[in-house]
């Protein structure tokens, strides 16, 4: 018969095993054991109002990497994706980079649709040292966030050069004298605000007002009552699919036909649905359009997800084509790295070059004074006709 373990002993092997088990629950997956693959990961709006912009960045991830794989992979190994729903909640967002960060050991993370959920990440993964690449979210302060050591990247558009954009739009197709903002009531709308007084100032042009609006707002007429009556001869509007929707619902039931410039925001999903027959009115910013069913992309589209039967059915090719350009200049820098060290794949990002992607070829696409691939030259405008979204003539 043994003799009886010492309580002394005994209490401090248990110590030390409790020390092993919290030692090891905080260490990355990847550090723990070694992969079979290099892991990328997406925090999207996967479901609710703007689940197709999810659908449109996976689509153009996976496209992608069936192109990288097929191709070698990356370092030597099958690239992966691990995806979370963020829901377009911030708070989500956040719990989700940490959890593929963390316990799934991703080399990077592909960001969504909503540039709150976005600003929510930043501190995160430049406190990691984890590339932070956005396909969509186009708030001006997720790159320029004022980091010493800068892990955001984003091949998407920006809202500074987008005000400019839409103001020159509305100038140039409408003799737009004196605009008037819509904007929902959130840091992306608190971004456009920046940027379009900003270009409104440029020009030394007035504008009718400042309206603000929430997301579940199902009128929106009090707040254009106010910028019709200050005498807005156009509107600029800045917000997603739904909120949209009922700012083109509103003017309708006020009977005012007003020349309406938007950001991108009601290409994330089914937008003339929402918003009936007058949505063909709003015109928005894209960065890629198919307009063609024998594009080569859209054929490898229809292979790959074959529910897509026509043009209409993706929506929107903006979420594709960002997608697809952000994982290969990703995977790029990865290889150039040697490694899936963050640290040496956002030095990476500075010296990838020759990089062939839907929306143009990228030579040194990143410096770090501007971590954006792409400027208003990549713009274009279009609108939804029939449920299709096509460029404006």
């Amino acid at each position: 018969m043994s003799s009886p373990i010492p309580k002394l002993t005994r209490r401090a092997a248990l110590l030390g095993a409790a020390a092993v088990l919290m030692f090891s629950a905080v260490l990355p997956a990847h550090n723990a054991r070694a992969e079979d693959t290099v892991k990328l990961g997406l925090v999207a709006a996967l479901s609710g109002q703007s689940a197709k912009s999810g659908e449109a960045i996976t689509r153009g991830i996976m496209l992608a990497i069936d192109k990288i794989n097929a191709d070698g992979g990356v370092l030597g190994k099958p690239l992966e994706l691990v995806s979370r729903d963020d829901e377009g909640n911030p708070g989500k967002g956040l719990v989700a980079a940490r959890e593929l960060a963390q316990r799934e050991g991703v080399a990077a993370i592909i960001g969504g649709l909503d540039t709150p959920v976005s600003f929510a990440i930043v501190p995160f993964v430049n406190q990691q040292k984890i590339p932070f690449i956005g396909p969509w979210a186009a708030g001006t302060g997720i790159t320029k966030n004022g980091a010493d050591e800068n892990y955001v990247f984003r091949v998407s558009a920006v809202d500074e050069y987008v005000d400019e954009a839409i103001t020159e739009y509305l100038i140039a197709n409408y003799g737009a004298k004196k605009p008037g903002m819509i904007l929902i009531n959130n840091p992306w709308g608190e971004s456009n605000e920046k940027g379009l007084l900003k270009a409104l100032d440029k020009r030394g042009m007035e504008h009718a007002g400042i309206e603000k609006f929430e997301s579940n707002d199902v009128d929106v007429v009090p707040q254009l009552t106010r910028l019709k009556e200050n005498g807005a001869d156009s509107l600029f509007v800045v917000a997603n699919v739904a909120p949209t929707a009922q700012v083109i619902k509103s003017l309708d039931r006020m009977g005012w036909d007003v020349p309406i410039s938007s950001h991108w925001g009601p290409a994330g999903g089914r937008f003339t649905e929402l918003a009936g027959k007058s949505g063909e009115k709003v015109h928005f910013i894209q960065t890629y359009l198919f307009t063609d069913a024998a594009d080569p992309m859209f054929v490898k589209l229809q292979e790959k997800f074959p529910e897509i039967k026509t043009l209409a059915d993706v929506t929107p090719a903006t979420g594709i084509a960002n997608a697809y350009d952000a994982t290969l200049l990703t995977a790029a820098a990865i290889e150039k790295a040697g490694s899936t060290d963050g640290a040496a794949i956002r030095q990476a990002m500075y010296e990838i070059s020759g990089i062939k992607g839907m929306i143009k070829t990228y030579d040194m696409p990143f410096t770090p004074d501007d971590q954006d691939a792409l400027g208003p030259e990549d713009y274009t405008f279009a609108h939804f006709v029939e449920g299709q979204i096509i460029p404006i003539k």
